[in-house]
This record gives structure tokens, sequence and C-alpha cells, in this order.
């Protein structure tokens, strides 16, 4: 009898502490999610440099940036583009922010050529936020003996040379003076297997732990690092055009983006997206790829019929 006291005593102790630790790291992602205040971005200086700045999640971070009252250097790969996002910004906030942009296009581009025409670039200017935006993946789900070569050799360039070179041109600036910070859009698919999307699921990977890296090797410079992993948002990239509760917009998302910068190195910013990490990390692993490859060969067939009904319209 005293024995099975003990032993209702002690499962009742654990199953409070169990259920006091579940509180608190519910209450923990409340505060993060919903009521920690943002960082004063200007403090890291006057200029923020993004990438991709001119559709989808860096496009509608560019415009978020300027609401915060920082300057632009936006870098793209189309003239017209950047003067249409220049020109739209300009629109908006009138002369409260400056406006510059770089055009380069990073499949084509080498390293040497984008370090040296961002250093030229933003010679003089307090950079202090760098946004590592551009990101490229392969149309459709497709096997990866089937996706071309070049589409391969152009999703490595964009989404790892890119950040990288754009990284080590932009880092001088902020060793200068003591301070910055760096956010690297990565993707869940850098930490989940990602099957008919390998190559792009892997440049994740690549972004992830980069960030790490470089966040150890600079902490005690005063510039922070973050890998921010946002599950689907409803971009042109990912052909999805209205969003829906774990499928934000790019406005909604990039609000939710500048909310975190300056705080954790690996973060997943929006809410929704990080409920369903939560979903897929509690699944068994073998479950969670079957689920995954089912989903994704999905894709791969509706991607196939997409393109077989386009070739006949365009014989």
């Amino acid at each position: 009898m005293e024995l099975q006291s003990i032993l209702f005593g002690l499962t009742a102790f654990i199953g409070f502490i169990t259920l006091s630790k579940t509180i608190v790291t519910f209450l923990r992602w409340v505060w993060i999610a919903f009521l920690r205040p943002s960082k004063n971005l200007t403090d890291y200086g006057t200029w923020a440099l993004v990438t991709g700045s001119t559709d989808g999640i860096g496009k509608a971070i560019a415009f978020e940036l300027a609401s915060k009252g920082l300057n632009l250097v936006l870098v793209g790969r189309d003239l017209l583009k950047l003067e249409h996002t220049s020109n739209a910004l300009c629109e908006a906030y009138g002369s409260t922010v400056q406006i510059k942009y770089i055009v380069i296009d990073f499949v084509k581009a080498k390293g040497v050529e984008i370090v040296k025409k961002i250093e030229e670039e933003i010679s003089g200017l307090d950079v202090g936020l760098l946004i590592n935006n551009a990101g490229m993946a392969n149309s459709y789900a497709e096997y990866f003996h089937l996706i071309d070569t070049q589409v391969v050799e152009s999703i490595v360039r964009v989404n790892i040379e890119a950040a990288t070179w754009v990284t080590k041109a932009v880092l001088p600036v902020m060793l200068k003076k003591k301070k910055g910070a760096i956010v690297n859009i990565g993707s869940a698919s850098g930490f989940i297997p990602l099957p008919l999307s390998t190559v792009y699921s892997a440049t994740k990977s690549y972004i992830e732990m980069f960030s790490r890296s470089i966040s150890l090797e600079y902490k005690h410079t005063g510039i922070h690092v973050q890998c921010q992993a946002p599950f689907i948002v409803a971009t042109k990239m990912t052909s999805i055009r209205r969003s829906s509760f774990f499928i934000p917009s790019a406005e909604m998302y990039s609000k939710a983006s500048l909310r975190q910068i300056g705080y954790e190195n690996i973060c997943t910013p929006y809410w929704t997206h990080y409920i369903f990490w939560c979903i897929l990390d509690a699944l068994p692993e073998a479950l969670r790829d079957r689920f995954v490859l089912r989903h994704y060969l999905t894709l791969r067939e509706k991607g196939l019929l997409k393109m077989s009904m386009k070739n006949k319209k365009n014989p």
C-alpha cells in the first residue's frame, strides 16, 4: 500500500513537471510570436540591402523595411523590375526613404564580379542590415536525374553562391562599425528532406549551416546572423496565388520576418508555420517522409499535366 502511494506520488510529480514544461514552452512561443517587441532595425545602420527584391518575399520585406525608415539597396537581375519596385517605394514613402538598385544576374555572374560590384555600390553607405533572399527552385517537382543540368547549376548559383558572395561583400562594412544583422532566408526544406526538389532542399541546408557557422565566427564583433526557415509562402516561385491558414502571403510573412530579426539564430517566423513544423516534427520519421514523398509525387503529376497542356496550346 505504501509502495503504491509512493508510485502514485511519483507519477503525479512527473505529470506535473511535464505539464508545467508544456505550459512554459507554449507561453514562451506566444511571447516570441506575438508579444515580444521588435528590434529597432535602424540601430544596425540606416541602409538595408535586399537580394531578390523585385518579387515575393524580397519585395514585401523591402516595403516593410521602408516603412521602418530604412534606406534600401535593391539587388535583382531585371532592370525594369528594379525600376518598377523603386518607383513603387518612392510613391509609397516619398523622400523619407533613399533607394539604390544594383543589377546582378546571379546565374551568370562570377563570385569575384559579385563581390566587386556590391562593394563599389555600397561604398560610403551605412549598411547595417543584409537580407539574403534571392532564391530559385525547379519549376515543378521532378526526379533529380531528369532535371536539366543548367537548371541544377542555376539553383546552386542563386541559392548558395549568391548568399555567400553578397555576405562576403557586405561583412567588411559591418565589421568596420562593429554592428550589423544578416538574415538568410532559408527554408523548412533545409531541415526536412524534400524529394523531387532535392537540389533546392540541399541548398537550403547549406544556408542553415552557413548561417550557424558565421554566426559563431562573428558573434563577438556585434554582428547578428539569422537563418529564417519558412514553409510555403504564397509567391510566384511557389505558384500559389492565394494565402490560407498555413500559407501566408508575402506581406504577412514579411511582417513576421522583421519581428524576429536580432533574436534567435534559427527561427520559423510565421506562427502557423511553426505549428506545422511541430506537427511534422512529432510524426515518426518514416511516416513523415512517406507523407512528403506522396505529396510531391502528386505535385509532379500536376506539373507534368500542366506542361503537357501548355505544349498543346503552343506547339
